[in-house]
C-alpha cells in the first residue's frame, strides 16, 4: 500500500493486520480520487472508520488542508499516526480515538470531503449517512466504499446519491449535499 501521487508520492504506508481489515487498492482509491480531483485543494477531509488512514493521507498529499481521522480500534489509530508521521503531515492531521457515530454526534467541525469505508456486511455506512449532515459543509461530497450487494439509501438527509461505481466486488456510492439525484 502506498500513496499514488502529490506531496508523499511512493511512500509506502502501514497497515494493520487481520481480518476486519481491507486496505483499499490501487484501482479504486484512484478511481477516488479522479472523482474528486477538483474539490480537494484546500479541503477539510474526514477519513471515518480510517483503518491505516490511506485515503485522508492521499487526499494531504493531494492539496487537501487538513484531515481528521477517526477509528475505534486503537492499534489502527496507532498505525494511522505512524503513517502521518512518514508521509510528513503531523501538522495537517488530527487523529481521534472515538465510535464513529458517537464522533459525528459530538464534532462541531464541518467538512467538505469525507470518506466513509467501515467493515463491510454492519449497516456502519447505513447509521453513518443518518448522522453526518451536521457535519458537512455546502455541496460536501461523501464517498462510501461497500461491498456491491450492500444497499445504501438514495437519500440521507441533506445528501443525495449522484453517481455510483463498481469495481468487480467493490462499489462507490458517492453522495452530494444540496444536490439532486443523479446530478
Amino acid at each position: 500500500m502506498r500513496v499514488i501521487t502529490g506531496s508523499a508520492r511512493g511512500r509506502r504506508l502501514l497497515s494493520p493486520e487481520g481480518a476486519d481489515i481491507r486496505p483499499t487498492t490501487d484501482k479504486v482509491k484512484e478511481s477516488i480520487f479522479n472523482i474528486i480531483q477538483f474539490e480537494l485543494e484546500d479541503a477539510n477531509v474526514l477519513d471515518l472508520f480510517a483503518g491505516s488512514g490511506q485515503l485522508g493521507i492521499e487526499a494531504l498529499s493531494r492539496g487537501a488542508k487538513r484531515t481528521v481521522f477517526v477509528d475505534s480500534s486503537k492499534k489502527s489509530l496507532d498505525i494511522v499516526k505512524k503513517n502521518i508521521e512518514l508521509c510528513k503531515f503531523s501538522s495537517c492531521a488530527h487523529t481521534v480515538f472515538s465510535d464513529a457515530i458517537a464522533f459525528l454526534r459530538g464534532t462541531s467541525e464541518k467538512f467538505d470531503i469525507v470518506f466513509l469505508d467501515p467493515p463491510y456486511h454492519n449497516s456502519l455506512c447505513n447509521k453513518a449517512l443518518e448522522n453526518i449532515s451536521p457535519c458537512l459543509n455546502d455541496e460536501a461530497v461523501v464517498i462510501c466504499e461497500t461491498q456491491t450487494d450492500e444497499i445504501l439509501p438514495e437519500k440521507a438527509g441533506e445528501l443525495n446519491v449522484v453517481r455510483e461505481y463498481c469495481y468487480s466486488a467493490i462499489k462507490l456510492t458517492v453522495y452530494r449535499k444540496n444536490s439532486v439525484c443523479g446530478e
